[in-house]
Parts: structure tokens; C-alpha cells; sequence
């Protein structure tokens, strides 16, 4: 099915990730021109940018705000603007900590690495779109922030915020700068990634995660990018706008005990 991104400008943040690489090689594949964000994964980004060599990658700490600034200012100038954005860059903390433990600087971290990052993506991406009068942003969240997840509430609290709050929000700004503008969200559940490979590789884990799912695997970053381009896509979602879709597997929710 025609997708109708050939040509479409496209920014991926976090491509150095599983599922922002993935997301990066499917956009690649409709033809999409592409900037590719990453922030600590240089060696990562190159090897991408060597495999998609059209791309442009770009870094930046989009925790910072004149980092998010610069990134979108070095996208519109490779690729003279942008018409979609998929904020994928995040990261989970994969030590377990029950509230009454966990400290503030590492909530204020998470915090920040996911949703105060996703916020200045969005703003940064929106500035284009009053520009042109148009864009697609896909926000990127996780299960977790529909569910929860026990030893990780700064995390799920973060990706609550932005498929809750934040996206709901956006999807009604957007249309105030373009009228047909639209933003969207995924939330992948266990997925296999750079950041839980060493996890979901304990087959007792992977079990138990898999308890409250209708389909009892992890999902590949290849089955979240595949989403994230039909939102992205104006052809197959132009109707569509502040919705989250779940790449889970059909989970339920999350176990409470062991």
C-alpha cells in the first residue's frame, strides 16, 4: 500500500536505539529523506549512516534545551524543513527501585530523559510545522505508562505524561498552526532492544513478562517502526490524530507478584 512518504522530510530522534534504527530503515525503505538524531550512540549512528548513506545524522542531548534548539535548526538546514517527526529517544533505568527507595536525582533524570526530552522535540517540531502549515509527529511512549510498572514509577510517570497529558494536548495545538496536522502515539510493550536485550535473553523473564499477553513473544523494534510509519503517513492515517496505539501483543497489564 502506497504510503505517500517518498520525498517526505523526516526526523528520527534516538536512531541509535533499536527501535529508532528500525524506524529509521522503514521510513528509508517509503523513500522518506531522512535526519537521523542520536546522543550517546555515535558508533551506532555511524554504522547507520553508512547502511542509509542519503541520511544526515546529526547529535544532540535532548535533555537540553539549546541542544534541541541546534538539532532542529541543522535538520531544516540538511534537509530545507521538515514534514514528520518520530520521538523515539528515551531511556529506562534498568535498576528496579521501589518508590520509598528511589532517590530524586535519578526521578529528575528519568524525568527529564523522557518526557522534558519529548517536549522539546515536540516544540521544536511544531515551530516547523507553523512554519509550513503542516506535519506529522508521532510521540513514542510505553506500556509501561499504561499500566505501570512496579520498581520503575519515574518511568512510567514520564511515559504516562506523554501519552496522556502531553499528546492530548498537542493533537489539539497542532491544528490551530495546520489544519490537517496531526500527532499520535505508540507504546511498544517488551520489546527486544539494545536496552532490555540482556534482560529478555533470561528465558524465566521473558515467560513472566509475557503472562498477561494474548501473544506470548517479545516484539521486534521492526514491529513498532511498522506502526510508527502508519501514523506518520498522511495516505494511511490522515484521519487520525491523538491515538495510541499499543505494540504489545495484546497485554493486558502487568503482574503484581511473582
Amino acid at each position: 500500500m502506497e504510503t505517500g512518504l517518498a520525498g517526505k522530510r523526516v526526523l528520527v530522534t534516538g536512531a541509535s536505539g533499536g527501535i529508532g534504527s528500525a524506524c529509521a530503515r522503514a521510513f528509508a525503505a517509503e523513500g522518506a529523506r531522512l535526519a537521523l538524531h542520536y546522543h550517546r550512540g555515535r558508533e551506532r549512528a555511524k554504522v547507520l549512516g553508512r547502511e542509509l548513506p542519503e541520511a544526515v545524522v546529526l547529535q544532540a542531548d535532548l535533555r537540553v534545551e539549546e541542544d534541541a534548539d541546534r538539532l532542529f535548526a541543522e535538520a531544516r538546514a540538511a534537509l530545507g524543513g521538515l514534514d514528520v517527526c518520530a520521538a523515539v529517544a528515551g531511556a529506562w533505568p534498568p535498576e528496579d527501585v521501589p518508590v520509598w527507595s528511589l532517590s530524586l536525582p535519578r526521578w529528575e533524570e528519568t524525568v527529564r530523559a523522557n518526557l522534558t526530552a519529548t517536549f522539546l522535540t515536540a516544540r521544536g517540531f511544531l515551530r516547523e510545522v507553523e512554519r509550513t502549515g503542516r506535519g506529522s509527529l508521532v510521540l513514542v511512549g510505553s506500556t509501561a505508562g499504561m499500566f505501570g510498572e512496579a520498581g520503575h514509577a519515574d518511568y512510567a510517570a514520564a511515559k504516562s505524561a506523554v501519552v496522556r497529558g502531553l499528546l492530548l494536548s498537542l493533537k489539539n495545538e497542532v491544528v490551530r498552526i495546520a489544519p490537517e496536522g496531526r500527532v499520535n502515539a505508540v507504546c511498544p510493550g517488551w520489546t527486544v532492544s539494545p536496552m532490555t536485550r540482556s534482560t529478555l535473553e533470561d528465558p524465566a523473564v521473558l515467560e513472566r513478562a509475557t503472562r498477561t499477553m494474548a501473544l506470548r513473544k517479545a516484539a521486534t523494534p521492526e514491529d513498532v517502526a511498522r506502526q510508527i510509519v502508519v501514523l506518520a503517513s498522511d495516505e494511511l492515517s490522515g484521519h487520525v490524530t491523538g491515538e495510541v496505539v499499543l505494540v504489545a501483543g495484546g497485554m493486558e497489564g502487568r503482574l503484581l507478584h511473582g
